[in-house]
């Protein structure tokens, strides 16, 4: 890879986008997150319910859930996207269920009392990467509510919860972001126009120190070969590792 390649935006192949976190976003909810990654806004919300879902009832020893919903607002695209008022569209679910996957693997839920945090993922205005900026900024988010519980319990039927004393029950950090090769050159962080005109394109999910949660990857335009496939997962590395830093200094201000 060549990192003198000059982008539309004049962003070096292996550059992330400006990102920002602004963090406490929405005052109502327990942890909340607004992430800005060039063009893309997402605004993330984690609240907390005072219950699991069914197959975690009876678990013993109790335990918590983590869960994720994930929309595309009406004015978040060049053309109006439709409210999804029943459920939603078969790409939502793929990304919340995404989101949520990835969420379950930052947390350790059998250190959690039987509470839900739902996470809520809304995509305010749409330029490529946002399931990588939601997972992103959602790390925000969970932490905040987490640290809401052990800073004032949880009161479940009448009784209350004191939670975490011996800290919060995160296993590991997490980010995610996208990887594109486009005129047989691996790109960081893709926006709208170079996702769409991809040869092949990638979403890594990984830990702070580079480990694999989970990888989406798809040859768009013939087929992937795996030495392009490691320049990309190197790339994703290097912008997981900055995005972690960014995290860890949102959350110390």
């Amino acid at each position: 890879m060549t990192t003198a390649t000059k982008r539309l935006n004049n962003r070096q192949a292996n550059e992330l986008r400006p990102y920002s976190f602004e963090r406490g976003f929405i005052k109502t909810a327990e942890g909340s997150c607004l992430v800005s990654c060039g063009d893309t806004r997402v605004i993330v919300t984690a609240k907390i319910e005072p219950n699991v879902p069914p197959h975690l009832r009876d678990a013993n020893p109790k335990q918590g859930w983590v869960t994720a919903e994930y929309s595309m607002l009406p004015g978040s695209g060049q053309d109006r996207i439709r409210r999804e008022r029943n459920k939603a569209n078969s790409r939502s679910l793929e990304i919340q269920r995404l989101i949520g996957r990835s969420l379950r693997a930052m947390v350790d839920m059998k250190a959690m009392p039987p509470v839900t945090i739902n996470i809520d993922a809304d995509v305010i205005q749409a330029d490529g990467g946002t399931r990588t900026a939601s997972i992103t900024g959602a790390y925000i988010a969970v932490y905040d509510a987490l640290k809401h519980l052990q800073d004032n319990g949880v009161t479940i039927r009448d009784k209350h919860i004191t939670c975490f004393q011996n800290g919060l029950p995160i296993m590991r950090q997490i980010a995610a972001i996208s990887v594109g090769m486009h005129g047989g050159i691996p790109l960081l962080d893709l926006d709208y126009p170079e996702d769409s005109t991809a040869e092949a394109d990638a979403n890594f999910i990984l830990t702070a120190d580079g480990g694999i949660i989970e990888i989406q990857a798809t040859a768009e335009d013939g087929v992937m070969q795996y030495d392009d496939f490691q320049e990309m997962f190197k790339l994703a590395q290097k912008g997981v590792a900055e995005l972690t830093e960014m995290q860890n200094n949102t959350l110390q201000d």
